[in-house]
Formats: C-alpha cells, sequence, structure tokens
C-alpha cells in the first residue's frame, strides 16, 4: 500500500513539475507578442478580459485588444487578429446594436471599445459594424454638455468633465471624422480639449486635476474652481493618450491644430520632468510625490511611457524624450514585470478603480487614492504595456531600417569616390 501512494505521489509531483515548466509562451517573441499571448492564454475568450464572469461591453476590453489588433497587423499574427475578431462578432447584432451597451445611460466609458470596430469593418466588409460605429457616433448627439460645450463624463456625474472621459471618446471621435466626417468636426474634437484643460490645469503642480465639475456642488470639487483634490495618475495617464492617439487621426493642416499640440507638448515636457529619477517610474497621485502610502503604479507608468514612444515615433516630440521613454521602460520592468518559469508574462501593482461621487460617496482627497485596491494583470495596465512596446518596437525596427539605408548610401559613396 504504502509503495502505491509513493508511486502516485511521484507520478503526480513528476507531472506537475512537467506541466509547470512546459513553455506556453516562447520568450524570443516580441514583448508586446509576449504580453498578448499571456493574456490570451489566461482568457480564452475576449470577453472575459478584466475578470469578468459573461459577456460585457466595457471600456477595458477596447483598452487591451487596441494593442492586441496592432500586434496582429505588425507581426501578421492571424490568430491575434481572430480573437478581436471573434469578440467583436460576438458582441454585434446585424442591425449593429451592441450586447449589454446601453445608450440611454450616455456614458463616455461605453464608447472607447467601439473604437475596434472602424478596423472590423476595413478588413472584413460587414455592414453590422458600420451600423455599429454610427450607433456610438450617434451618441455625441445626445450627450449632455456644461455651459461651454464640454461633454459630461455620465449622465450620472451631472456638470462633470473627467480626464478619463477624453481617452474614452475622442480617439473614436477623432478616427470617425477622419473615415467618415467633416471638416467642421474637427473643431468640436479641437474644443473637448481646450475645455477639460481649461478648468482641470493645476499650474502649481503642472499637472490636470482628475475632474471639474461646472456647478462646484460635488463634494469632490473646490467651491471656487470646481476642481478635484488631486492629479490622479490614471487620470492624466488617460488625458496624455487621448492626445497623441487624437494627433495621430489629426491630418496636419486642420486649423486649429496647433492647439493641441501645444497642449500635448507641455504634458509631454511634464511627463519627463516629473518622472522619478531613481525607478523611472511615476506615482500614483502625481502632486503628492514620496509622500506616506503614495506608491510607483503600473497603469500611470505604462501610460505615459507610451505617450512619450509615441509622440516621438509622430514626429511630435524630439528624440531626447526617448531617454526618459526607455528608463521608464527599465524600470517597468523591473517593477511591474513578472515572467513565469512557463513564459506567462504578468503586470502587478495596478489600481484597480478610482473615480469620484457615486454609491458610496468618493471624496477623491489623498487617503482614498492610496486605499484603493490594488491588483495584478489588469487591462488598464496590462493594455497599455502591450501598446507601448509596440511603439518601442516600431522605433527600434524604423532605426534598424535606416541604419541599412546609411551602409548602404555609405558603401555607394564609397564606389563613386574609387572611379
Amino acid at each position: 500500500m504504502i509503495r502505491k501512494y509513493l508511486s502516485i505521489t511521484l507520478a503526480f509531483v513528476f507531472t506537475s513539475a512537467f506541466a509547470q515548466d512546459k513553455i506556453i509562451v516562447p520568450s524570443d517573441l516580441p514583448m508586446s507578442v509576449r504580453m498578448v499571448k499571456s493574456e490570451m492564454h489566461r482568457c480564452p475568450k475576449g470577453w472575459q478580459l478584466d475578470f469578468q464572469k459573461q459577456p460585457k461591453w466595457d471600456y477595458c476590453h477596447g483598452v487591451e485588444m487596441k494593442g492586441f489588433l496592432e500586434v496582429s497587423e505588425m507581426y501578421r499574427d492571424t490568430v491575434v487578429y481572430a480573437y478581436v475578431r471573434d469578440f467583436c462578432n460576438q458582441m454585434t447584432h446585424d442591425d449593429g446594436t451592441v450586447e449589454t451597451y446601453r445608450p440611454y445611460e450616455l456614458s463616455l466609458d461605453r464608447i472607447n471599445t467601439a473604437k475596434l470596430f472602424f478596423k472590423m469593418y476595413w478588413k472584413t466588409g460587414d455592414d453590422k459594424y458600420r451600423r455599429a460605429i454610427d450607433k456610438f457616433r450617434m451618441q455625441f448627439d445626445f450627450q449632455p454638455r456644461t455651459s461651454e460645450g464640454g461633454y459630461w463624463h455620465k449622465m450620472v456625474y451631472p456638470n462633470q468633465m473627467w480626464l478619463d472621459g477624453m481617452y474614452m471618446a475622442q480617439p473614436f471621435y477623432a478616427e470617425y471624422n477622419r473615415r467618415f466626417g467633416k471638416l467642421r468636426e474637427w473643431q468640436e474634437c479641437i474644443k473637448q480639449f481646450k475645455i477639460i484643460d481649461k478648468h482641470t490645469f493645476d499650474p502649481v503642480t503642472g499637472w490636470n486635476r482628475h475632474a471639474w465639475d461646472e456647478k462646484a456642488t460635488q463634494r469632490w470639487a473646490n467651491p471656487t474652481t470646481g476642481q478635484s483634490a488631486h492629479a490622479w495618475g490614471r487620470a492624466n495617464g488617460w488625458y496624455a493618450m487621448a492626445l497623441v492617439d487624437v494627433l495621430q487621426q489629426m491630418p496636419e493642416d486642420i486649423k486649429n491644430r496647433g492647439v493641441l499640440v501645444e497642449i500635448f507638448k507641455r504634458v509631454a515636457k511634464q511627463i519627463r520632468d516629473k518622472q522619478d529619477p531613481k525607478t523611472g517610474l511615476w506615482y500614483q497621485v502625481l502632486d503628492r510625490p514620496g509622500d506616506e502610502g503614495n506608491y510607483f503604479e503600473s497603469s500611470v507608468s505604462a501610460m505615459f511611457i507610451y505617450t512619450l514612444y509615441r509622440g516621438v515615433f509622430q514626429g511630435l516630440l524630439d528624440e531626447s524624450y526617448l531617454d526618459a521613454a526607455e528608463k521608464g521602460y527599465d524600470g517597468f520592468m523591473k517593477e511591474f514585470v513578472d515572467v513565469q518559469a512557463n513564459g506567462l508574462v504578468n503586470i502587478k501593482k495596478c489600481c484597480a478603480v478610482a473615480g469620484l461621487g457615486g454609491r458610496p460617496y468618493r471624496m477623491g482627497d489623498y487617503k482614498y487614492y492610496i486605499e484603493e485596491a490594488v491588483r495584478d494583470n489588469d487591462p488598464k495596465a496590462v493594455g497599455p504595456f502591450i501598446s507601448l512596446c509596440i511603439e518601442r518596437e516600431r522605433l527600434a525596427m524604423r532605426a534598424q531600417k535606416a541604419s541599412v539605408v546609411s551602409k548602404k548610401n555609405s558603401a555607394k559613396s564609397g564606389k563613386k569616390g574609387k572611379k
């Protein structure tokens, strides 16, 4: 009996060790691909991202799958593309309605994932995606506004503009304008950034506050300015990514484009100047660096690094910003990235959620932000990490190509000199 028990035990240990050491994600793949493959292993269906138990239309899926599509295109990975396509197909009905999307909620958060439909429509030619795109575009026509014309973040947050909402809505609006819209609609996009920047920017710290209440009636709002109390890291990350993504879509000859370029350059300079000199990272609460309880947070760090890489690639920032981006990348890999023996990549230390008002009521004070739950493999960190890796890999490819061209030109010049 003992011998039989030992045999079973040893067999179990051997099998478990073998399974544990079995490579799921090879280490010789580009980091962007490794992260995507890790997530696909953890979540076999796209709707399972963000720890979902059943299909749900939410912004987090778009944050991640934007990077999935970029990986599929850059590396011609049909398996990754099929993963996104199957999610979009499952969630979208033939008439363009989307599963669990309720337009009457008038939430900017619900728009973000609709960005996937542009590429789905272009790739498949299926008219249901065009119909879905138009339905999300229609939400802007009904979205409540401040007196200056700024979109409320949600119907349930009256008179409020949040930095988060700029990323959730404006890149979609910009891509719609580029593909289907009219020139005058670009001015609406620019106006949204002008309004929120005017009312959330804090000249003392150089950061933007999380949100602004036009009526200054919320308990979290400053009674004079309407601003929330702090510059939350991820909110500034959403804002930075919104700026660079919109500028990517916006033609250079659009009137007043320079307004967004100036805002973006100010934001990028702040990101670089306030980068922690030791770790290369950024804090959960940006205007309280080094204070007790504050910590380096993965989503804001990923978003800022992406912004710097993308800004350089687009020519919006000079190449000196690459030093800050590379320092951030190195720090991110050391502080937040954990690779298992089987090759699965994990991202650590992401703030699960933070907001203002609601139930239970969130005051947005320092204590609130530093005490919100932290978790691993949150899409709000994983998605920007995939995107920053793509931009880093894209820049490396461009540099390699430039080097090859330079060597060829030098060789040609040498041959001419010998004649």
